[in-house]
């Protein structure tokens, strides 16, 4: 661990740790090997749609649900009010690390997070179908139906598990009522059924009652102490709801911004906001990509990338892929707000002679190198800028120095780019494969 980021340790630090694309960018990594000197470990948003892969001591493991650094005994992690919460996918990701050996992790959920429900995902099924070739390229994981009904007022907080059960029921039955006039006229499905529902209900609070407690207040009390305090977002911010790629973005907020309100601590406490930017771009569902690859050239990336191919972590669908668009990560880096960048999977593109880089966008024949709003973004074509390749393998190497001289030069130019300094390079799927500058 660097000097830097060892005196984060005992001293009063709020950290996080988000995506400057698509997401993909390998916060799963960074969040894992910054766990070892941070107390406390936030999701803050978003649900179990998106995974973390994870590569350490124990193992390679995708994590959905739980923050990347369950993996240190010495962590709390902690399911904050913003994130779509899943119980079943607690359940089983507690299971799994246990079943492989990992030290049961401690895990703190918030008493105002929101339950994503079956029909939820049902839901999101209904209306994938339903739009057909049309579709957002949704994981069907229920998180857009989650965030709808959060918003209208009509989602289960974990606290009402522990309400009477008339509140309860009532609560249900006014959700059946709604939710079934459109699975019959609108999707022409069967209809849900309250008691089912208040069944599903009484499971979950069975499994998640050692958990809960009020987390914002926990957090607070930590900030107050001295404590390490590590926000871990999911996506990137060009699948933010405001600044992203609308409509093709997720349902909550992926700025480092949101991380105060989803994990509920002031603001002014977040510190140090560490931006990851992948190497070259990477990208799981629809939407506008404009240095996006194809055929031949896009599989030989794809089956390279990653740490066994680019294939998402929650779905396995084959990411797409293209060259690095730093018109794209300079953005995402400015509405993160980021103190330092991490440059990710640096290492993959060792086999190439020369690497192309997204500079700019030529739209309706003028040259920007401002992201554009989405109806612009889709006009959008790269504007190119090649560099010479280093033709070797990096794997191994820890000193900045020891990187060939082409490699750097791709490291700085893409950080006079994005505007950020960049402060650590992956150059390895594994937990120390890092190089700090």
């Amino acid at each position: 661990m660097c000097a830097r980021h060892e005196a984060c340790k005992g001293n009063r630090m709020v950290r996080a740790v988000v995506g400057a694309n698509w997401g993909d960018e390998g916060k799963g990594k960074i969040t894992d090997m910054l766990g070892e000197t941070s107390d406390i470990i936030v999701r803050f948003q978003g649900g179990s749609n998106a995974g973390h892969t994870i590569i350490n001591d124990y193992g390679k493991f995708a994590l959905h649900i739980l923050p990347s650094g369950v993996f240190y005994n010495h962590t709390t992690s902690i399911i904050g009010n913003g994130v779509a919460f899943s119980v079943p996918a607690l359940m089983d990701e507690i299971n799994e690390l246990v079943k492989r050996g990992v030290p049961k992790p401690k895990i703190l959920v918030s008493d105002r997070a929101q339950i994503v429900m079956p029909y939820h995902i049902l839901f999101d099924q209904c209306e994938e179908e339903r739009l057909g070739k049309k579709s957002f390229g949704s994981t069907k994981s229920g998180i857009a139906p989650f965030y709808s009904d959060k918003y209208s007022k009509i989602g289960f907080q974990v606290s009402e598990l522990f309400a009477e059960e008339t509140v309860l029921r009532e609560h249900v039955e006014r959700v059946c009522e709604q939710k079934n006039v459109i699975l019959e006229h609108m999707y022409q499905k069967e209809r849900i059924n309250p008691e089912e529902i208040m069944k599903t209900l009484a499971e979950y609070r069975e499994m998640v009652a050692p958990y809960v407690c009020d987390t914002a207040a926990f957090l607070q009390q930590a900030v107050k102490e001295g404590k390490t305090i590590l926000l871990e977002g999911q996506l990137g911010t060009l699948k933010d709801p405001d600044f992203g790629i609308y409509p093709m973005v997720t349902s909550s907020s992926t700025l480092a911004a949101y991380g105060a309100i989803g994990a509920g601590i002031p603001p002014y406490e977040i510190k140090d906001i560490i931006a990851v930017v992948k190497a070259y771009s990477s990208a799981v569902g629809a939407g506008a990509f404009v240095s996006e690859l194809f055929g031949e050239e896009a599989d030989e990336l794809r089956n390279r990338g990653g740490d066994g191919g680019e294939f998402g972590a929650t779905t396995g669908r084959p990411r797409r892929v293209g060259w690095l668009d730093t018109v794209a990560s300079r953005y995402g880096v400015r509405m993160q707000s980021a103190t330092e960048v991490a440059l990710t999977v640096l290492d993959v593109l060792g086999y190439l002679d020369e690497i192309p880089v997204c500079t700019a966008y030529e739209i309706d024949g003028e040259i920007t190198k401002d992201f554009p709003v989405t109806t612009k973004l889709n006009k959008a074509k790269p504007v190119l800028t090649t560099l010479p390749g280093w033709k070797c393998d990096i794997r191994g190497i820890k000193k900045y120095e020891d990187l060939p001289e082409n490699c750097r030069n791709y490291i700085e130019f893409v950080e006079k780019e994005i505007g950020v300094k960049i402060t650590m390079i992956s150059n390895g799927p594994g937990r120390h494969d890092i190089i700090y500058r």
